[in-house]
């Protein structure tokens, strides 16, 4: 069984996220108010850990937060987007020096059980196959480690993606995967005792145009491998903010996200796959900024 629901095209993804760098924290309200949410759960969580890896860091900012919440910790960021990372390194300047490592998540180069606390904040999304990855962090956590994380469910910009429905037959939204199916992947990867809870946001727009910027500015392009290409017409984006039209509220345009939170415990008993590439020890990263 496959959890795959979106073919991305991860050089364009790259790409998107690379733009964004400069853009990114002025326009990360969503994602600034999850991750902090998601940081507070360690006031019930008690945990020392040697090695905390960031997974979707972007510029570092609750990589930060994590440096202060675990000030013994060695504590790395690891995003796709070399610019992103850039990023990091100026804002490490005045706190404890962040480690960046520029990776793609579902390929991490860090040695078997070498990872105590993987967390990650609105990056799942972009996976191809949860279960995959799930099972790479399943090898790079020590027994005991475990990964908190969110990513965003199927109301994810319900409004936008049926909007664009009545315009046309293209994808132009990216599928998002229901709780009980990430859970279930967790499962299949092998993960021990995962824990899943949902929560909804709404956030609202002068039009529909200002939604798609603020997108643009965080990096969420659509990736898809059958996504349209070209630019999209003036007819087109006219029907677009018809179709939209029928959601706008007391003035506003609505945006629904749906945030799903889970965390989970490694489970020891996972060996390295045969044909996974060389990894890194941890040791290795030791000083590097």
């Amino acid at each position: 069984m496959t959890d795959e629901i979106n073919k991305l095209d991860r050089m364009a993804m790259r790409q998107a996220f690379s733009n964004a760098a400069k853009s990114y924290d002025a326009a990360a309200v969503l994602q600034r108010e999850v991750a902090q949410r998601m940081l507070e759960r360690f006031d019930y969580i008690k945990a020392t850990p040697k090695v905390v890896l960031d997974i979707g860091a972007g510029t570092g900012e609750h990589t930060a937060s994590l440096a202060k919440i675990f000030p013994r910790s060695r504590v790395i960021g690891v995003d796709v987007a070399e610019p992103m990372l850039q990023q990091l390194k100026k804002r490490s300047k005045w706190l404890k020096p962040l480690r960046p490592v520029c990776a793609d998540m579902q390929y991490l180069p860090f040695a078997d059980q070498s990872v105590d606390l993987i967390f990650s904040s609105l990056a799942l999304q972009w996976c191809e196959s949860l279960e995959e990855t799930f099972s790479e962090f399943n090898r790079i956590l020590r027994p005991g480690g475990f990964v908190l994380f969110s990513t965003f469910g199927p109301d994810t910009l319900k409004e936008l993606r049926q909007s664009w429905a009545e315009v046309d037959d293209q994808v132009h939204v990216h599928n998002f995967m229901d709780m009980h199916d990430i859970g279930d992947a967790m499962m299949r990867s092998g993960m021990a005792e995962p824990v899943m809870d949902v929560e909804n946001f709404t956030l609202t727009y002068s039009d529909v145009f200002s939604l798609m910027r603020e997108l643009k500015a965080i990096g969420a392009h659509n990736v898809e491998d059958d996504r349209p290409r070209g630019l999209t017409g003036r007819g087109r984006m006219a029907a677009l903010e018809k179709a939209y039209s029928q959601f706008k509220q007391n003035g506003v345009w609505p945006a629904s996200y749906e945030v799903v939170y889970g965390h989970a415990w490694a489970n020891p008993n996972v060996q390295q796959a045969a044909d996974m590439p060389p990894q890194v020890s941890i040791d290795l990263l030791k000083g590097h900024q």
